[in-house]
């Protein structure tokens, strides 16, 4: 991947001061919580802009990796795919989906048959249990139609913001910030954008630092970024289109 060189003169209002009687500067939690105190203000919006810039040109490719053909495939596919991964999900889904194509199907199937269904998935049978009653609650208040309203979609069993996140952008097109564990990882402990650990909190952050109009990209762009180079264990910062943007005081280069 090639970077472009940076106009550090967009970013003058994000770079350190050169005054000599600056203060220590201060490492780990307290600079984390420090930066991410004032996000507005440490990812100026032209900052940010060449972030998403170079992310979209590293990844042009980058798409919701699960498998769906309609709004409740992904409602299922994403409950499903909770401390899971997208692959594993996908080869699951190949055959739950012929099987069951309607919340009544789910809901009417016996609660062992549908465990087995998803066995290979991680924590099946709690996950078929909220399945099951979110595809029960479905039926007896929605129609068996999947809503496209936020406060609807987290009534439901099994549903959080991240999962109706999901569903309102990949299915009706809304721009929203799902914060799966590559966004919280990026947001708290690389990017800085939040010092929250719970990710509805950290969602608010988030929409604070990214432009409204990119919510949904931007989020599935940071995915990306954060499975395939800024990886947990040891992101490959050599390989980082944005390393020269990026606070994080642990690089590997």
């Amino acid at each position: 991947m090639t970077q472009e060189p940076l106009n550090f003169d967009l970013f003058e209002d994000t770079m350190p001061s050169s005054s000599p009687k600056k203060p220590p500067k201060k490492t780990g939690k307290a600079a984390r919580q420090e930066q991410a105190a004032k996000p507005a203000r440490a990812w100026a919006a032209a900052k940010i802009s060449a972030m998403l810039d170079r992310l979209e040109k590293a990844y042009p490719e980058a798409h919701l990796e699960l498998d769906f053909t309609n709004a409740l495939e992904l409602l299922i596919a994403t409950i499903m795919a909770a401390q899971c991964t997208d692959k594993l999900v996908n080869e699951v889904t190949a055959k739950l989906f012929k099987k069951y194509r309607k919340p009544e199907d789910y809901a009417r199937a016996p609660a062992a048959k549908l465990e087995q269904d998803i066995r290979p998935v991680t924590f099946y049978q709690n996950k078929a249990r909220l399945i099951q009653k979110c595809c029960q609650q479905l039926v007896e208040k929605h129609g068996g139609e999947v809503p496209a309203d936020l406060d609807a979609l987290v009534s439901l069993s099994g549903v959080g913001r991240k999962t109706a996140n999901v569903v309102l952008a990949h299915v009706f097109g809304q721009q929203t910030v799902a914060v799966d564990t590559h966004v919280k990882r990026l947001s708290t402990e690389r990017l800085y954008f939040s010092s929250q650990s719970d990710p509805d909190k950290i969602e608010m952050d988030v929409r604070n630092v990214l432009p409204p109009a990119r919510y949904t990209r931007g989020t599935v762009l940071l995915q990306w970024h954060g499975r395939y180079t800024c990886k947990a264990r040891r992101p490959l910062c050599n390989k980082c289109v944005i390393v020269d943007l990026c606070p994080f005081e642990k690089k590997t280069i």
